[in-house]
């Protein structure tokens, strides 16, 4: 199981998780080809080697290269991704990561998502740290990140409102549920951009993660501290012992009788885009005699509100159930092989280092069909038989 490790001692902001990106492996050319995608004039990338207490990263700066003042709400937002050339996991992802900061201030300022004005997070540099997040993650195709606890920093920071007290009141909702420090330095150490990244990417949030580290990467940030390194240090390794893959997560639940059915499917693309790694459905008989439907969601803890706002919000339920269990897998490695349709990418399943299922992802099947025009059974089952003999 290939892990991301985010260790934030010194907090975390859009530009030092770029630079930490870059510096774990993430090719600079790659991720400024993919951002151009976005279709936004007036910044440019800028990286370079920088230290601090000797200690030798990678600094990223978004510049933007002309003045802009747009206050964007979540529908420009939105506009700009979906409009993109970008592909589909990585809007799903950069829009997650929005979600956070903007659930989280129409919490803070009591009002709706849809009124909520993206100040400094609606600049081009914020929305290129973001939507550049998710096109690094996808880059390195991990199985799961892991975030030691997060360091806030302290004493006031400077924006759109005034003078705020450190966490941000944006950052203070985004961590809610995280693990985190306060006060080791005397500055905003971590900004709510920097909090999205890590709420939305985090599968397990704690200190007793067990990995073999293969890589390590810094991203430098834009402050001196005489005491602290202003450095976030990303790792990259590997999870092998099966007793590692299992851990505690929530089984969400809830009865509904009186639901257009065709409602269910847009219900479960939003639940899956929240976080949720499974969601079904089960035919039940309920008092009277009345057929209904019991939906099922499987998530991890730290997105449970989201999802539970979901299903009040967009189905007709009344109640839900929660249930507290373990959830064990099988570790995975993703590859990328080469195949008489072209590359393909394929998934290995481990159980206690051995290797007991291996099987090409169905997108790449189905999009190798429907450009040949032949059926998807038989893309499947050439690429397997070749896989069988390797």
């Amino acid at each position: 199981m290939k892990i991301i490790c985010y260790d934030c001692f010194s907090g975390i902001s859009g530009d030092m998780n770029l630079g930490a990106m870059i510096d774990l492996g993430v090719d600079k050319d790659y991720l400024i080809g993919e951002l151009n995608k976005l279709n936004l004039k007036g910044w440019e990338l800028i990286v370079q080697k920088d230290q601090r207490h000797g200690i030798y990263g990678t600094r990223a700066t978004v510049k933007q290269t002309k003045h802009e003042h747009a206050h964007r709400h979540l529908s420009d937002i939105k506009e700009i991704i979906y409009n993109s050339t970008l592909d589909d996991k990585t809007k799903e992802l950069s829009l997650k990561i929005f979600m956070k900061i903007a659930e989280a201030e129409a919490a803070v300022h009591a009002i709706s998502i849809e009124r909520v004005h993206f100040h400094e997070v609606g600049a081009i540099d914020s929305i290129v740290d973001i939507v550049g997040a998710a096109i690094c993650f996808n880059a390195l195709k991990a199985d799961a990140v892991h975030v030691a606890p997060v360091e806030l920093g302290g004493g006031f920071v400077r924006c759109d409102h005034g003078m705020l007290p450190v966490p941000a009141p944006a950052t203070a909702e985004i961590i809610k549920g995280l693990p985190v420090k306060k006060g080791g330095v005397d500055f905003e150490a971590t900004t709510p951009t920097g909090a999205a990244i890590v709420s939305a990417l985090g599968t397990h949030f704690g200190t007793d993660t067990v990995i073999t580290i293969g890589k390590t990467g810094y991203g430098v940030g834009q402050k001196e501290h005489p005491d602290v390194p202003n450095l976030l240090r990303v790792s990259l390794g590997e999870l092998e012992s099966s007793s590692e893959t299992g851990h505690d997560a929530l089984q969400i639940e809830c009865n509904i009788d009186d639901m257009n059915p065709e409602f269910f499917d847009h219900i479960s693309d939003n639940l899956f885009k929240a976080g949720a790694s499974d969601v079904f459905l089960s035919n039940i008989i309920m008092k009277k005699g009345r057929p209904g439907i019991v939906l099922n969601v499987i998530c991890e803890n730290e997105t449970s509100e989201q999802v539970k706002s979901i299903i009040f919000a967009e189905s007709t339920s009344l109640g839900i159930r929660s249930f507290p269990f373990r959830k064990d897998t099988l570790s995975r490695k993703f590859e990328t092989i080469s195949t008489g349709f072209g590359d393909v990418n394929i998934k290995r399943s481990f159980y206690k280092g051995k290797e007991v299922s291996v099987k090409p992802e169905f997108d790449d099947c189905r999009r190798i069909a429907t450009e040949k025009g032949i059926p998807v059974k038989e893309v499947y089952n050439k690429i397997m038989a070749l896989l069988v003999n390797m």
